[in-house]
């Protein structure tokens, strides 16, 4: 006789437990819900800290661009000069054992499919949990975006991504091609230049360099150009994607030294670098090495079995809920992708989720 596997019924389920999943549990936690009891964090990683748990050590504290506190416990007196690996781990770790979250992890959640009687089926690693409501807030670090050019399979070099970088030591004495517009990309060159025999940085389109504050109304703009894109069901950009890159002085010192003497993107890569095609004329860069620093794609293959996708690819949201299934909110996806805006995200799903649960009680 076969074992059969009960789930395990609580109202919600939160997956992820960066900034996204933690805001999420504090503001359900705060109006009444019980960890454990009334709703479940599953995390994937090994250890708290979300996605910054594995950032290069040389990505300091100080260098963090606008990393925000979590809701009801302020990030105060952090050391700049320490690694942002170990500062917001530290910190995570404390909200979590403040909070009394009780994160499980490390959980691989496979699938989220319909249930019996209206509730969602989590599956995982470490069973399956019934639920009423989710909240996925799994970001993106785990599904690292590789574009793919013409000849990149015969490069005899290394190619790598942002996710596996992990200083700029490691490319001393050797020619890099950076290849992306972000923040990420831009930190990269600047500190791989002081190490690499030379550096080439390449983008699809010219960077946009922002000077002065970014202001509230600013940052509103930006976002509701990102809100507009997820309303419609298209696959979210990133807000720094409108906001252009931040013009601080080590950028104005790349910009003066040459590191950040931006290339139109190549047509395709040899065996041993990238070339530019222009009619009969060629341009040719030898290159050791080529980083990808292009990107993640939002993790949520889980939730294909719910067919929450629209034919632009993406899936179409209305504040954080997901306009196909109410049950579900996407914490931490387009517009809400930022530290502030998973706060604020977070508190929102919440909001939403009593309301859609006290609607079930009352019908029943």
């Amino acid at each position: 006789m076969n074992d059969i596997e009960v789930p395990e019924d609580v109202d919600v389920v939160v997956i992820g437990a960066g900034q996204a999943g933690l805001s999420s549990a504090y503001h359900l936690r705060r109006t009444g819900f019980e960890p454990g009891r009334d709703f479940v964090v599953l995390d994937h990683s090994p250890g708290p800290g979300g996605a910054w748990q594995f950032r290069w050590p040389s990505l300091t504290y100080g260098k963090v661009n606008g990393m925000h506190s979590l809701p009801g416990m302020e990030l105060t007196g952090a050391d700049p000069e320490r690694p942002s690996s170990e500062v917001i781990t530290e910190y995570f770790d404390r909200y979590e054992r403040t909070f009394g979250l009780r994160v499980r992890r490390p959980v691989d959640v496979r699938a989220v499919r319909e249930g019996p009687d209206g509730r969602l089926l989590v599956g995982s690693s470490a069973g399956t949990w019934s639920t009423r409501a989710l909240i996925n807030a799994t970001g993106t670090w785990n599904r690292p975006f590789w574009p793919r050019y013409p000849g990149q399979e015969t490069f005899r070099g290394r190619q790598l991504h942002t996710a596996q970088y992990a200083g700029p030591e490691e490319f001393a004495g050797q020619r890099v091609v950076v290849v992306g517009g972000g923040i990420s990309g831009v930190q990269h060159l600047l500190e791989i230049a002081r190490y690499a025999a030379a550096t080439t940085w390449v983008t699809r389109r010219p960077p946009v360099f922002r000077e002065g504050p970014f202001d509230e109304g600013a940052g509103r703009a930006a976002v509701a150009l990102v809100e507009e894109r997820v309303r419609q069901g298209l696959p979210p950009r990133s807000v720094v994607s409108v906001t252009g890159l931040p013009l601080n002085d080590a950028v104005r010192q790349g910009l003066a030294d040459g590191v950040l003497d931006r290339q139109p993107m190549f047509d395709r890569i040899t065996p041993d670098g990238v070339e530019w095609l222009d009619g009969r004329h060629s341009r040719h860069v030898v290159a050791d090495v080529i980083l990808w620093a292009t990107g993640f794609r939002a993790s949520i293959d889980h939730l294909a079995p719910l067919r929450l996708r629209e034919p632009g690819g993406g899936i179409r949201v209305e504040g954080t809920r997901a306009v196909a299934d109410p049950r579900v909110h996407l914490v931490g996806y387009g517009p809400s992708a930022s530290t502030i805006g998973a706060n604020r995200a977070g508190r929102a799903a919440v909001r939403d989720i009593r309301r859609l649960l006290s609607e079930e009680r009352v019908a029943v």
